[in-house]
């Protein structure tokens, strides 16, 4: 059996890691416009760099839950039959212990050159404006996809939809595309659905099964039931 899980938010929410924006559009108090766009970096970098230097420092407070594990222990069992897309920039899944991740919407941990398109592993702060490892152009930004911006291995995660025999969607709004349509995708091509979410999402109704609850409940429980 091939599973794709799709993680958003909700399941690192659990955490301590922030939801992406809260109910008056805010990111941790910047207007989204303001840190998750390219415009907003071309006006301020030095905002933008802060921003994402507090949130990957931030990284070393939290620890992964329940749910991260959960996974890390079906992939013990499914190997590359389980591919994990995440929408979510934290490395939980992978201090959980999951190997088989795909980070659609980029990583806090990396960098990515604007002059040679590298991506490097990164812990330190960019503020100060660091030359690449790749090319020493002090061109570096947060390799994270903002809005406007192309989804990472799009292609790739196609592939595993179209030849998924069960697709999950866990802590995701339902709401933020080209993700929110995976379920669509997967269902065309006869894979099994399931939502997993602490509350129904704006496309609950797309999935073949729905549980609400927290993460850290519904898929310990969820993993028992598959390898059972």
């Amino acid at each position: 059996m091939n599973v794709v899980v799709l993680t958003g938010a909700g399941i690192s929410a659990e955490s301590g890691v922030p939801t992406f924006r809260d109910a008056d559009g805010l990111w941790e108090g910047h207007r989204v416009e303001d840190v998750a766009t390219p415009e907003g970096y071309d006006l301020q970098p030095s905002v933008v760099h802060r921003f994402y230097d507090e949130r990957r420092a931030s990284l070393s407070r939290v620890e992964p839950n329940a749910a991260h594990r959960a996974l890390a222990r079906l992939e013990d069992q499914l190997g590359d039959r389980l591919l994990v897309v995440t929408q979510n920039i934290d490395d939980l899944h992978e201090r959980g212990g999951s190997t088989r991740v795909l980070h659609m919407h980029g990583e806090l941990r990396s960098a990515l050159c604007r002059a040679c398109r590298g991506r490097t592993p990164w812990e330190h702060d960019l503020a100060d404006y660091p030359p690449c490892p790749r090319c020493g152009v002090s061109e570096l930004r947060p390799d994270v996809v903002w809005f406007g911006e192309i989804p990472y291995q799009m292609d790739r995660i196609q592939d595993a939809l179209d030849a998924a025999d069960l697709f999950v969607s866990i802590g995701t709004s339902g709401a933020v595309y080209p993700a929110a349509g995976f379920v669509q995708f997967a269902a065309r091509a006869g894979a099994r659905t399931l939502e997993l979410n602490l509350q129904p999402s704006a496309g609950t109704h797309l999935f073949d099964d729905a549980r609400h609850g927290p993460a850290s409940s519904l898929v310990p429980a969820w993993v028992d039931d598959l390898l059972r």
